[in-house]
């Protein structure tokens, strides 16, 4: 489903009940993989590009949730670079950025705001 609101579009993606609690899941939105996290800690959810730019793979949704001072991150998989989650900003390095997707919670439903 698609919610137009504002001249701001969402989209449904999945069910609130469908994340597990610090851990992440992989949906395809516009074409784009993108990786979904619910911080139990904060209750908050993320979401990144999935593609890994040091390890050029499809994975940061399989990565570690954590935490370090007030930011959260997900170390990737393959070669546990840390990303910050709100902002996309490698922790370990600047060479590279995830790009962040806009996420809410909506009627029990997680959805994705359309770039406008």
């Amino acid at each position: 489903m698609t919610t137009q609101l504002n001249n701001t579009t969402w989209t449904d993606i999945c069910p609130v009940k469908d994340l597990t609690p610090d851990a992440g899941i992989c949906a395809l939105f516009n074409e784009q993989q993108v990786a979904i996290f619910l911080c139990q800690q904060s209750n908050n959810v993320y979401a990144v590009a999935n593609f890994d730019p040091f390890g050029e793979a499809n994975v940061l949704s399989r990565g570690i949730i954590g935490s370090t001072q007030d930011t959260t991150y997900v170390a990737s998989p393959l070669y546990k670079q840390r990303f910050n989650l709100e902002t996309g900003e490698c922790l370990d390095s600047d060479v590279h950025k995830l790009k962040t997707f806009d996420i809410r919670i909506e009627n029990e439903q997680v959805q994705l705001k359309e770039a406008s």
